[in-house]
């Protein structure tokens, strides 16, 4: 593994982004954190994403953006701890769960934080209370699912921590900031896991840094 700091653009805020830190993290790399997009993009960002998305990463030459494209680069630069499992129906199942974060519960999601968190705190536009509503309509089924997919013990692919889980608490945390989030009265395995996840060591120094500069989610 290279020594040079890897550098990841795009705020901590945001799901996708908190989950590159996290696996980078998980894998002992250093990360150097850099401002996204915006009207000071930088030239280096602009080169590794060029649709302007976050996150985007750049590892000496070599530059790309997707939080799934970037996670797995780590996970084939640093293979210990594989958060992308060998076995091919666990791999399966951990990529399902972070295909089903970063699409359908984010996307349900987003509709809440966007209107109660970015649209009032970062913008200065209220808050458009219909839409929030209709992304807790969408959410609510999603969570109740996932509370019956959260085993008893282990991780959501099986005995080992992975990218599934990264994935799913990573949206969970950015809904925190809204107040929203699987409860331990109406969710107590997926409340009980969240706080497993969130104990992890390289959870927890993603965390301070997200709090130093954004405050925390609850």
């Amino acid at each position: 593994m290279a020594e040079q700091a890897l550098q990841v653009f795009g705020a901590l805020f945001s799901p996708f982004v908190r989950k590159v830190h996290v696996v980078a993290a998980e894998k002992g790399i250093v990360v150097q954190a850099l401002p996204g997009n915006g009207p000071a993009a930088s030239p280096d960002f602009l080169a590794a994403s060029p649709f302007r998305k976050i996150p985007a990463m750049k590892h000496g030459d070599y530059s790309l953006a997707d939080s799934t494209a970037i996670a797995m680069y780590l996970d084939a630069l640093q293979p210990d701890p594989a958060l992308y499992p060998v076995d091919p129906q666990t791999r399966g199942r951990a990529v399902f769960f972070e295909e089903f974060a970063d699409t359908v519960l984010a996307a349900a999601g987003g509709k809440i934080v966007f209107n109660r968190v970015v649209k009032p705190r970062f913008m200065k536009l209220p808050c458009d209370e219909d839409v929030a509503k209709a992304g807790e309509a969408e959410i609510a089924p999603l969570l109740e699912w996932f509370e019956g997919q959260v085993p008893q013990s282990g991780w959501l692919a099986g005995e080992a921590f992975s990218i599934g889980d990264i994935a799913v608490a990573s949206v969970f945390t950015t809904l925190g900031y809204a107040g929203f989030g699987p409860a331990a009265a109406t969710a107590p395995k997926s409340s009980e896991w969240l706080a497993r996840v969130c104990a992890r060591p390289a959870w927890t120094a993603v965390a301070a840094k997200e709090a130093a500069a954004w405050g925390n989610p609850r």
